[in-house]
């Protein structure tokens, strides 16, 4: 099976190109899966390798523009913190050395607003967020280089070396390629999502939210405290226990 044709030319190797960085996606929503016919498994294979690397592109910048307003706010916030901590602290020794009278309330107002950026940036996860999507578009970035790799080797292997079986034998390996860097993709997203919804049970959301999203999820079975369930079908008889015989 001719595969050469499989890795598409004058598109981004670094994984950033302007297709990337040019627009958003809305939201990481899920995509139709491009039917064609397999007449031609080349071209085939070539069509559903644009759509996966695809994919992984609009995720990982999909992060990168979120963590922009969340960096943001979050180094406003941290900005409000120091000022805030600076300023309580200075005023109340301004007044206490008589150099401006009267501007130790404003230095317990300044403290208060400082305690405030600080709970904000806990309580809306700004800090937390930009760096867990910075690192989530990382290791994206990461797992579709080692993807591009794998690809090459496969299309080298059956440029350069024996052809290992038959042709269909070739394009599921390929599928199988595909396939598994489809899975790491929205693993990486699951574990992202993941660690919000922790976060956010954790911190400082009001306690009828975390009621409605701890109830969200699946009913575990509970068990009686320090007993298991007794295993079903008949009872096992109890044998007598026998004295061994006394030597003679």
């Amino acid at each position: 099976m001719g595969q050469p044709e499989m890795q598409p030319e004058g598109r981004p190797q670094d994984g950033w190109g302007e297709g990337a960085a040019g627009s958003r996606p809305d939201d990481l929503e899920g995509r139709e899966f491009p039917l064609g016919d397999w007449g031609e498994p080349a071209a085939r294979l070539d069509e559903l390798y644009r759509w996966v690397e695809r994919g992984a592109l609009d995720t990982a910048t999909w992060y990168l523009a979120d963590r922009v307003w969340k960096r943001r706010c979050a180094w406003a916030l941290r900005a409000g913190t120091a000022v805030g901590a600076l300023t309580g602290a200075a005023l109340p020794l301004l007044d206490l050395t008589g150099v401006a009278d009267g501007s130790a309330p404003w230095g317990y107002l300044a403290l208060l607003l400082g305690v405030a950026c600080v709970a904000g940036d806990r309580f809306f996860g700004m800090t937390s967020g930009w760096m867990r999507d910075v690192a989530t578009a990382q290791a994206v970035q990461r797992r579709l280089q080692a993807f591009q790799f794998d690809w090459a080797s496969e299309c080298v292997r059956e440029v350069l070396g024996p052809a290992d079986g038959t042709a269909s034998e070739a394009a599921e390996r390929c599928l199988s390629v595909l396939r598994r860097f489809s899975e790491d993709v929205t693993e990486l997203v699951r574990v992202e999502t993941a660690d919000w919804m922790v976060e956010f049970r954790t911190g400082g959301a009001p306690l009828g939210i975390q009621t409605a999203v701890a109830g969200a999820g699946r009913p575990e079975s509970s068990l009686p405290h320090g007993r298991f369930p007794s295993p079903q079908g008949p009872a096992r008889p109890n044998m007598p226990r026998q004295r061994p015989p006394e030597p003679r």
